[in-house]
Order: structure tokens, then sequence, then C-alpha cells
């Protein structure tokens, strides 16, 4: 049986096809809380083995995603990325932008602790629907068996002056 998770990720691409209309550009204020599903897929990233340190590796690379709002909407990821791991231990951090059909964007920090799975977000900025935005979130990584592909549960928590 096939996980919810995965069920909704094939109405990902349906979503693609048909991505429902975005109320306007205009930013309104207020506080929004944004919640859906994110599948990345690394874009050549680069290891370097840390010399004279056992398993230690530093990757950096870009990557790309699709996120899948509760309400139907998706946007895009462009993002990039550092880890710096020994043995599947220690930090990743990066920046993403999220872009809506809409051409609204919101643009983000976020750090994963990779063991766990866990990362947070704080928003940095954001145009259109989004200028101005600030604001934090959290994500939670899903299984994947696939090389260089994460997916993930996210929750944002948009504030707009």
């Amino acid at each position: 049986m096939k996980s919810k998770f995965h069920l909704n990720l094939r109405f990902a691409t349906i979503g693609l096809v048909a991505t429902p209309a975005i109320a306007g550009t205009a930013a309104v204020a207020g506080e929004k809380s944004l919640e859906f599903q994110l599948v990345t897929k690394a874009i050549d990233p680069k290891s370097i083995e840390v010399p004279n340190i056992e398993n230690q590796t530093i990757t950096q690379g870009k990557a790309f995603g699709v996120a899948v709002f509760k309400d139907g909407r998706t946007a895009i990821k462009d993002f990039v990325f550092v880890s710096d791991l020994n043995k599947g231990i220690g930090t990743s951090f990066g920046y993403s932008t999220y872009t809506f059909d809409d051409g609204s964007s919101i643009t983000a920090k976020w750090a994963l602790e990779p063991k766990s799975g866990h990362g947070e977000y704080a928003n940095l900025s954001g145009t259109g629907a989004y200028a101005g935005a600030a604001g934090s979130g959290t994500f939670e990584r899903a299984p994947s068996q696939f090389k260089n592909v994460g997916f993930y549960n996210v929750r944002l928590k948009i504030t707009t002056p």
C-alpha cells in the first residue's frame, strides 16, 4: 500500500498542468500559514573529502523542487545548499526561492539536521502577494528511495506588512 504522501505526489503532475489561479499579485497585510509537500532533486552536487579527517565530507550544489500545497496550488523551488557531514551526521543549510504561477515569490534561509530530517526556515523576503514577507517555518523529511531526491512535509508562517 502506498503512503498518502506518495499518492499525493501522483497528483502533483496533474497540478503542474492544471494549476489553479492564485489570488491577485498585490500584497495584503497579515499572516498566512502555508502547508505543502515538497519534492526536490539535487542538480550536480559536488562532494569534497576533507583531508586528514576520516569520513568528513563537504557537499555543495544547486537543486530544484516542486511544492504542492494543501489548497491545490503549486510552486517551483530553486535553491542552493551546503552540507558538512561526518558519517551522515552534521549540518546542511541553504537558500531557497519559491516562485508561484502569478510571479509572487518567497525567499528563505533554511537549516537541516540530516540525521533527524528536521529543518527550520527563516523567511528573508518576498515579492508580489508575499512582498516584504517575514516569518519562519519547519520541514520534516519523508522517506525516499531515490538518490539525490528529497520528499518533505513543510509548514511556513508568512507575515506581510
